[in-house]
């Protein structure tokens, strides 16, 4: 397996292991229609494309023999460095790579400064919320978050560097 920063080319593949992701991890929410609609929106080539371009922004992709199969984005706000998602495709979970992936963002966020690192994710994502739990982050608050249109409960983790 190759951690490495994204590139534009890699835009594609990292939206295909978004909608397999939340295809897998959540069934029932959001509807099959939202998961289009948030693919469109957080996922687009001019979204990414800035993304990629954002100094703040961290985006590392993990590859194996040659195929993207997991993606990481952080961004830098100074002290506190945020980790947006890290997706692992379902075919290639419990290898690691959502660690590393984790992992390379978080130290590429500690050596610009951050003290602490702050996660959320979904509260119905089990997965996700055991990952953070394991990664050694402690689930600090939650909020809502709106996805298609529709409220959902994101847990706020958050772990000192």
């Amino acid at each position: 397996m190759n951690i490495r920063h994204a590139q534009p080319g890699d835009i594609a593949d990292i939206r295909r292991v978004a909608e397999r992701t939340w295809e897998a991890d959540y069934p029932d929410i959001p509807h099959r229609e939202n998961i289009d609609e948030v693919a469109d929106e957080w996922y687009s080539d001019d979204r990414m494309s800035e993304e990629l371009k954002n100094e703040d922004a961290i985006v590392a992709v993990a590859e194996e023999d040659g195929d993207i199969v997991g993606f990481a984005h952080g961004i830098w706000a100074r002290r506190t460095g945020h980790i947006l998602r890290v997706y692992t495709d379902p075919d290639h979970r419990e290898c690691g790579i959502g660690r590393e992936l984790l992992a390379t963002v978080r130290d590429t966020l500690l050596k610009r400064g951050s003290d602490r690192i702050q996660a959320m994710v979904l509260a119905e994502n089990e997965l996700g919320n055991q990952f953070y739990q394991n990664a050694g982050f402690k689930k600090i608050d939650e909020d809502k978050t709106t996805i298609g249109g529709e409220t959902y409960t994101e847990n706020v983790y958050r772990r000192a560097g």
